[in-house]
């Protein structure tokens, strides 16, 4: 009668399994989470930097801004 209350209907196996499989989950989560931080952290100067400064070579091809305000401007993209 105790055996069997103590077992639960499941041999020690299952609970090894389990508490690797949880740890397991744990440390793949954390991975996960400190990638994620490190890649939201990193500065954005790839694609969007690159179109920033296409769409201000464009508003000086226009005219819209002078040599002045494109080279600041510039020189803040930078």
């Amino acid at each position: 009668m105790w055996h069997n209350m103590m077992n639960w209907g499941c041999g020690a196996g299952m609970f090894g399994t389990m508490h690797l499989l949880w740890w397991g989950l744990i440390i793949v989560g954390t991975a996960i989470l400190v990638g994620w931080l490190l890649y939201v952290g990193r500065p954005k100067n790839g694609l969007a930097g690159d179109r920033a400064m296409a769409i201000l070579r464009e508003r000086f091809a226009r005219g819209e801004i002078d040599k002045t305000e494109f080279d600041a401007r510039k020189h803040d993209l930078d």
